[in-house]
């Protein structure tokens, strides 16, 4: 969808705004919102960085539990994330409450809209800026002396209000559009789970005789299938080395893998890890052959599985599980699916220890049972299953890619709409008010007519055309946002200018001021005459 652009525009002055609206102020941020520093511990709600999601400004509740000063807030001050700026954290407060940690907290002026204000604030140009300005390389801070001095486009409060309104609805569409991507891979990460489990504890024949496994969580398994642990279907289970690596690690040599390069059946080695060849072969049993699988055995990741490849050979590793399967019985890539499927999610946790730092050890890995199907029938099930799971990792990358995309064109409008490189004032007011009339603002006569006499369909009846849409003084009123249902009953005429308009919201008019709308809701957009 393409919007439309502002009549005129004249030169902003500053290099990031490019041109802007001639109506439009350019100011310094410190202008429309003014710093809090006020400290405070009363823990009234206290809000800290990881409970703002970036780029949306939405509140991410946890339960982590918040020591030290923070800074007292207001319903609708600002929040803003000065470290890390490009994390684009900023939050507008619903109540009051307390910043706890790297926190710009900001109040609004009376001049400014404060749902403008942390649109403002997330759009692209202003994090890039924010984000280059800022000093620590490990721990990158923005300061207020640079925040404050940026100069930002100021509209005039009404207009703020109907842009952030517009935003508001748009952002919605496309979050919610986000939302049923996310939950499509969710479904497919579920379907292809499912799909793995299934083939790998009841195999590819639907019509196959079944058998009691005699097994916890595995059940029936077809009937010509043995069922043996996993110590008497592999040749060696052991351990990386495990202790200090400072004095190990090298630039170059042999790959070192840890737990961090072990991911969804995969080893991502990123180059990272190194250690001698004569550390390797002094450490000669953790020395990776092709098909060997790992476990990851401490940590947030205990549990997860990879592969070793044939790129892999001769790799060594570090605090996982190696288990080296007996080839005349057990292929690796089985076991490895095996493994990540339900039943083996499931085995696999059954025997952690450790309920805040998981950990599994070798001596209960062995003893947990696989289903063990003729080689040549292991051979066709990883076949199927990685067949399948590039079909759902297909379809998944789309929904990503759609994700992404997605994002971007929020950002994109974000940025659009509050530097005003688009029009969305009439918009705005279409979204608000449905079945109404939504013709609103005014311009100068130089900016030409814009929408005179904008139609709106009664839902169900005939149009009806805003009586308002004519010339006020020195500025030009496109319209008065009129329900439908009291332009159609009644209409009297509104005292100042002589402009027609519904009798439940009679106002005088300064300037071009439009009229407030009835019915419960209100939007009185003033557009200063040039």
């Amino acid at each position: 969808m393409s919007f439309p652009r502002y009549p005129i525009y004249r030169e902003s002055g500053v290099e990031w705004l490019d041109n802007v609206p001639t109506h439009w102020e350019v100011s310094r941020l410190k202008r429309n919102l003014r710093l809090l520093t006020e400290k405070t511990e009363s823990r009234n709600h206290p809000i800290a960085l990881e409970n703002i999601e970036g780029w949306t400004g939405r509140f991410i509740p946890t339960e982590t539990e918040f020591e030290g000063e923070g800074i007292a807030f207001e319903a609708d001050d600002l929040l803003f994330g000065k470290l890390r700026p490009y994390l684009a954290k900023a939050y507008r407060a619903r109540s009051a409450g307390e910043a706890v940690g790297d926190f710009l907290v900001m109040r609004p002026s009376k001049r400014m809209d404060s749902r403008f204000a942390q649109y403002q604030i997330l759009s692209r140009e202003f994090i890039d800026i924010v984000d280059g300005s800022t000093f620590g390389s490990k721990m990158p801070r923005a300061s207020w002396e640079f925040v404050g001095a940026m100069k930002v486009t100021t509209p005039p409060l009404g207009e703020q209000t109907l842009i952030s309104a517009f935003l508001d609805a748009e952002t919605a569409k496309i979050d919610e559009l986000v939302a049923n991507q996310q939950q499509l891979i969710e479904l497919l990460e579920e379907k292809r789970q499912a799909v793995i489990s299934h083939a790998v504890t009841k195999g590819l024949n639907p019509d196959s005789p079944m058998k009691p496994s005699g097994v916890e969580w595995l059940g029936n398994v077809p009937a010509h299938w043995e069922v043996r642990t996993i110590a008497k279907a592999s040749t060696k289970i052991t351990n990386g080395y495990v202790g200090p690596t400072r004095d190990i690690l090298v630039e170059a040599g042999v790959p070192y893998i840890q737990a961090t390069h072990i991911k969804s059946g995969r080893i991502n080695f990123d180059d990272s890890y190194f250690v001698t060849q004569e550390w390797s072969h002094g450490h000669s049993k953790s020395i990776l052959a092709e098909e060997d699988v790992l476990i990851v055995q401490t940590g947030a990741g205990t549990g997860d599985i990879g592969l070793v490849e044939k790129t892999e050979i001769g790799f060594n590793c570090h605090a996982l599980i190696i288990v080296a399967p007996d080839k005349s019985v057990l292929r690796g890539t089985f076991l490895a699916a095996l493994l990540q499927s339900a039943y083996g999610q499931q085995k696999l946790e059954s025997i952690q220890t450790g309920a805040m730092h998981p950990h599994l050890n070798c001596g209960e890995v062995k003893f947990v049972e696989v289903p063990l199907p003729p080689l040549a029938e292991q051979a066709n099930i990883v076949s199927y299953i990685r067949k399948a799971a590039d079909q759902f990792d297909a379809l998944a990358a789309d929904a990503r890619r759609a994700i992404d995309l997605l994002q971007e064109r929020r950002t994109a409008l974000i940025s659009a709409a509050v530097t005003g490189q688009i029009d969305v004032r009439g918009l705005a007011a279409l979204a608000a008010f449905s079945g109404g009339c939504a013709c609103v603002g005014a311009v100068h006569p130089a900016q030409g007519l814009g929408n005179f006499g904008q139609e709106s369909r009664r839902p169900g009846g005939r149009d009806l055309t805003c009586a308002a849409a004519r010339p006020i003084g020195p500025a030009r009123h496109i319209g008065c946002l009129t329900p439908w249902r009291r332009a159609a009953r009644s209409k009297s005429t509104c005292k100042a200018r002589g402009i027609q308009a519904s009798t439940r919201h009679q106002r005088r008019h300064s300037g071009a001021v439009c009229c407030e709308q009835a019915a419960g809701r209100s939007a009185s957009a003033v557009f200063p005459a040039q």
